[in-house]
C-alpha cells in the first residue's frame, strides 16, 4: 500500500481519533489541527501511547487564513496532503424562532464553510498530481433534518452539495470527493445525553444500537483507498437503519 498525507480536521473528536487511528494503522502519515493546546497535547501523548503518530498543526477551521496557514505546516512537517477528512464539526442547537445568528453562523462557519476553508488549499496540488481522496463527514440530521437543529442541518446537507459539485470537476485529474453520514454513534458527547433520551433513540434504529466510531473509521477508509477510484460523489449513510433514503 502507498503511504500518503492525511489531514483530517477535528481528529481529536470521538470519530477524528478513530478514523486517524484507522488511516495511521494503514501506514499513512496523518496529521489534525488543534485549537486548545493542552489538550490537544494530552491527546497526542494518549495516541503515541497506542503506537499512532501524529502531527499536530493550530488550526482553526472556520477561518480561511488560519487553514492556508495549518495547510502549510502540515505540508511542511509530513508532506503534499493527498487524503483530507472535513471532519471537524459543532452543534448549537435551539429550536429555530430562539436561534441567534450567532448560533446559526457558528455552525454553518465550522460545519460547512470550514470545507471550502481546509479544501481550497490543498485542491490545487491534488489537481497537479493527479490523485487525492475528499471525504467530508456528514450527518443522518444532514439527510431528514432534526427537531432544533436547522443549523446544523443545513451545514451537514450542504456538504454534501459540496462534495458532488467537487467530484464532477475533480474526477478527471484522478481526485474522489465522497461523503460519509454516521447516524448516531457511541461517542463521549452522545454518552453525555441523559440515559433516557439515548434509549429513545436507540429504539429506533432497527439494529438496535448505537454506531462505533471504528465502524464510521472503517468506511472513511474505504473512499481513500486505491480500490475506490471509480468511487466519486457518493454519500454513504452508516445509521444502523435508522434512516434509508436513496
Amino acid at each position: 500500500m502507498t503511504q500518503r498525507t492525511a489531514l483530517i480536521t477535528g481528529g481529536t473528536g470521538g470519530i477524528g481519533s478513530a478514523i486517524v487511528r484507522y488511516l495511521a494503522r494503514q501506514g499513512h502519515k496523518v496529521a489534525t489541527n488543534y485549537r486548545d493546546e493542552a489538550k490537544a497535547n494530552a491527546w497526542r501523548d494518549a495516541m503515541a501511547k497506542e503506537g499512532v503518530q501524529v502531527v499536530m498543526v493550530r488550526g482553526d477551521v472556520s477561518d480561511p487564513e488560519s487553514c492556508a496557514a495549518m495547510v502549510r505546516e502540515v505540508e511542511q512537517q509530513a508532506g503534499p496532503v493527498d487524503i483530507l477528512v472535513n471532519n471537524a464539526g459543532i452543534t448549537r442547537d435551539t429550536t429555530f424562532h430562539k436561534m441567534s445568528y450567532q448560533q446559526w453562523t457558528d455552525v454553518i462557519n465550522t460545519n460547512l464553510n470550514a470545507c471550502f476553508n481546509v479544501t481550497r488549499p490543498v485542491i490545487e496540488g491534488m489537481r497537479e498530481r493527479k490523485w487525492g481522496r475528499i471525504v467530508q463527514i456528514s450527518s443522518i440530521n444532514g439527510q431528514k433534518g432534526q427537531y432544533g437543529q436547522a443549523n446544523y442541518a443545513a451545514a451537514k446537507a450542504g456538504m454534501h452539495g459540496f462534495t458532488i459539485s467537487l467530484a464532477q470537476e475533480n474526477a478527471k485529474f484522478g481526485i474522489t470527493v465522497n461523503t460519509v453520514s454516521p447516524g448516531y454513534v457511541g461517542t463521549d458527547m452522545v454518552m453525555a445525553v441523559p440515559e433516557d433520551v439515548r434509549a429513545k433513540i436507540v429504539a429506533q434504529i432497527p439494529v438496535g444500537r448505537l454506531g462505533k466510531p471504528e465502524e464510521i473509521a472503517h468506511a472513511v477508509a474505504f473512499f481513500t483507498g486505491d480500490e475506490a477510484a471509480w468511487i466519486t460523489g457518493a454519500n454513504l449513510a452508516i445509521n444502523g437503519g435508522h434512516y434509508m433514503g436513496w
